[in-house]
């Protein structure tokens, strides 16, 4: 009994789990026999297999393996995986740097003295010292060309020849909503708010009721040739203050007075 008191204690083979902790290290202090498998997926690869006849070698084409900046291979289509700029199109820009060490000199190409050697955004463009810049020493252009809105249309002009292809019968409505209709015009954007003019370019043979702001001469003399009738349309009163709006209608009320006084002294001498 005392002889086998005396042998060493026989330590227990070592499981597969207390192995396999003991080899990892990792800073987890849990309980391990908590720890559940949790298997994990490896991404699909699509892979292409191409096959040719004759003794060339069978070739295995992985679509995500091109970079961008690649160029296709062979009869490749172009796709968003193989796009990308052309060697040497595209470069950083210069980064610049201060001191010696950014390698552009002690003053990295800004100059030792001026407006343009110190931090902040400098000039702005077109500034010429203080003197009369350029862009305002160049004349100015009449008209759209000049940014003016006198070159900009004021009516939507509608011509004699355009009416009578359209196909109205007699006795029907010209105006600005027909014409829409119809498809005649189709006025967009700043269009949309213009009034409606006649233009005299063509002939009409039938008889036809009008209704807009403006006509010009050849037409208006071509259409009341015609027998049609004209409705000049009033325009868009423009806005003034009241006090103003008072002294025009005092105007109006005492040259009407003067021009029927002035007619009435006419008649007797008549």
């Amino acid at each position: 009994m005392a002889s086998l008191l005396s042998l060493p204690l026989i330590p227990a083979a070592p499981t597969r789990t207390s192995v396999a902790l003991q080899l990892l290290s990792s800073p987890f202090k849990g309980n391990a026999g908590n720890l559940k498998t949790n298997p994990f997926s490896v991404p699909f690869v699509k892979i292409q297999l191409k096959t040719k006849l004759g003794n060339k070698p069978l070739v295995v084409v992985c679509k995500a393996s091109p970079s961008p900046s690649d160029p296709p291979v062979g009869n490749d289509r172009f796709r968003l995986n193989n796009l990308g700029p052309q060697p040497g199109s595209t470069k950083n820009r210069k980064r610049k740097g201060r001191g010696n060490s950014a390698g552009q000199g002690g003053s990295c190409g800004f100059g030792m003295r001026g407006q343009k050697s110190r931090s902040g955004p400098g000039v702005r463009k077109g500034f010429e010292g203080g003197q009369m810049p350029l862009y305002r020493r160049l004349p100015k252009l009449r008209g759209i060309a000049g940014g003016m809105s006198a070159g900009l249309p004021k009516f939507v002009p509608v011509n004699l020849k355009d009416i009578e292809a359209a196909g109205f019968e007699e006795g029907e409505e010209v105006s600005l909503e027909s014409l829409k209709m119809r498809g005649l015009i189709n006025p967009s954007g700043r269009e949309r708010t213009l009034p409606l003019k006649i233009l005299g370019d063509g002939e009409l043979s039938v008889k036809l009721s009008f209704k807009a702001r403006a006509f010009s001469a050849a037409a208006k003399e071509k259409l009341e040739a015609a027998g049609c009738s004209l409705t000049v349309l009033p325009g868009r009163k423009k806005w003034v203050k009241p006090s103003v709006a008072k002294n025009l209608a005092r105007a109006e009320e005492y040259f009407a007075k003067k021009r029927a006084a002035a007619a009435s002294a006419d008649q007797p001498s008549a």
